[in-house]
């Protein structure tokens, strides 16, 4: 009888250690999971192969691009990346008025003057896809639509309209900003 369980216990050994070996044989260690920021985010569109289709994307992509400028930390080169897709948003006539090295002055100026403040944006919102107002300007097809953006300063909060105006591109069919401006509200 004390040879029968020592074979047992042998056994039931040799079936512990053997599903052990095939489990960590097995084992796949877990990936690490790769965060990417929301600057790198809006910085991984590829504008050439992934242009926002409609007026109301483009100013969707425009705003988060703002969000990350005005709320993010970057380094240079990235500060630099994203205003140059700034600039692809715009149409020739907006970009040629915003010379790239003068435009980046502006926008650094801007970007410390904002965060001075103690300003963040909050959030963005687009005017809905019926709300956008399309018509013809001297042959080409515009649209107008309006952004409003949440903007808080310690537990204040505030919103900011702009209204933008888009002309389609006659090269690629590509959506430009034509031009922008706040909403002042009427007394």
């Amino acid at each position: 009888m004390g040879k029968t369980k020592i074979v047992i216990v042998i056994g039931v050994l040799v079936v512990l250690l053997g599903g052990y070996y095939f489990y960590l044989s097995n084992y796949k260690m877990p990936e690490e999971e790769t965060v990417i920021t929301k600057v790198q985010e809006v910085l991984l569109k590829n504008l050439d192969t992934d242009y926002p289709p409609t007026p109301r994307e483009v100013i969707k992509y425009y705003s988060e691009i703002t969000k990350c400028l005005y709320n993010e930390t970057y380094t240079e080169e990235q500060l630099e990346q994203m205003a140059d897709k700034l600039l692809a948003l715009y149409d020739s006539e907006l970009a040629a008025n915003n010379p790239r090295e003068q435009y980046l002055i502006d926008l650094k100026k801007d970007v410390k003057d904002f965060s001075d403040k103690g300003y963040s944006i909050v959030k963005y919102t687009t005017s809905t896809s019926t709300d956008v107002d399309f018509y013809s300007h001297e042959g080409r097809e515009c649209a107008k639509l309006y952004c409003t953006y949440s903007i808080k300063s310690g537990a204040d909060y505030k919103s900011s309209q702009q209204v933008f105006v888009l002309r389609k591109d006659t090269d690629d069919g590509h959506w430009k900003i034509l031009g922008f401006d706040i909403v002042t509200p009427e007394n």
